[in-house]
């Protein structure tokens, strides 16, 4: 097959690496790049036959059926959730994901998120910038060594923050959707429960169902001196509960890489001083970007060489 006839949709930016392999082997357009999206839309829409996504971000229906001739989407990340898989199926569409390869990062986001929000790393810089050491004295922060750590989710992602947590000698139990003999860690069925339990509840699960986890019952639970973190997907918590519970001081505070309307963030959230934020970064960093694009590439060649995808989701 010759490659040059093949178009593809890009919905976001790709690392320039990554980019030049796809202008070399494809047509590229760049959705996220256009005045007006439509207008492309119309004009190439007929001819896409691939599209380049991210997991946040994925394809709606309605842009998906603008694309009669598509047959595949290129997930760059891990989640599907954004991507309605049985319409996809049900038009013979691939939709191919970059497992594995982002698990460190993310893992690493979390205990960033764990020490910045208990130690208060953010209004301690903010402080030394703007010239207030030695004037203005902070509150004293959270010892983090030692904690009770609960994790919502023991996959990949859950693993490596559990490995990462061992080495600062936290105690560590998790929630999940069944109880994983043998891992080393406490099982606890019950979300509410484990949320009483610990001091820092760190959300690190699949959001591919969709449904609300952690709720106002289990913020409640969590109680005023206990933190939540959360590097999986903002759907997956009560976002106004949460508002309500750190305004309240319910909880104690928050560390959150996700959201539920990205880019847009509940403007509460901006003033609390225990509240540490962050942009969907969890995979961001270069060395990773490169191996989930390399993935894309890998992906989408053996699409159009009609093959299976290697990383093609289970079900499809």
């Amino acid at each position: 097959m010759n490659h040059d006839t093949v178009e593809l949709l890009l919905t976001q930016p790709v690392p320039e690496a990554i980019d030049a392999q796809l202008v070399n082997a494809y047509r590229v357009h760049r959705l996220y790049q256009h005045d007006n999206p439509q207008q492309l839309l119309d004009e190439v829409g007929p001819r896409i036959r691939g599209v380049v996504t991210g997991g946040a971000k994925g394809l709606s229906n309605a842009l998906m059926d603008q694309l009669p001739a598509l047959q595949i989407i290129a997930i760059s990340g891990i989640g599907t959730d954004a991507v309605d898989l049985r319409h996809a199926a049900s038009r013979g569409i691939h939709v191919t994901t970059t497992p594995g390869v982002l698990t460190a990062d993310v893992a690493d986001m979390a205990m960033g998120l764990i020490l910045s929000t208990l130690r208060r790393l953010g209004e301690g810089e903010r402080l030394v910038r703007d010239g207030l050491w030695g004037t203005v004295n902070l509150p004293l922060a959270r010892k983090v060594s030692g904690i009770a750590l609960g994790i919502v989710g023991l996959g990949r992602v859950g693993k490596a923050i559990a490995r990462r947590a061992s080495a600062f000698d936290m105690r560590i139990a998790y929630n999940g959707r069944r109880e994983q003999p043998g891992c080393g860690y406490r099982f606890e069925a019950d979300l509410v429960a484990l949320a009483r339990s610990v001091d820092v509840l760190v959300v690190a699960a699949s959001a591919d169902g969709g449904q609300v986890l952690v709720t106002a019952e289990v913020l409640d639970a969590l109680g005023p001196q206990g933190y939540l973190i959360n590097v999986a997907r903002g759907k997956l918590v009560d976002e106004q509960a949460l508002v309500e519970a750190l305004r309240e001081q319910r909880i104690a505070g928050a560390g959150l890489d996700v959201f539920v309307d990205e880019p847009h963030v509940p403007p509460a959230l901006l003033d609390l001083n225990q509240v540490s934020l962050q942009p969907h970064r969890g995979s961001a960093t270069l060395q990773t970007r490169l191996e989930m694009g390399q993935m894309v590439v890998v992906n989408l060649a053996a699409c159009f060489r009609g093959e299976v995808p290697p990383n093609r989701v289970i079900g499809l």
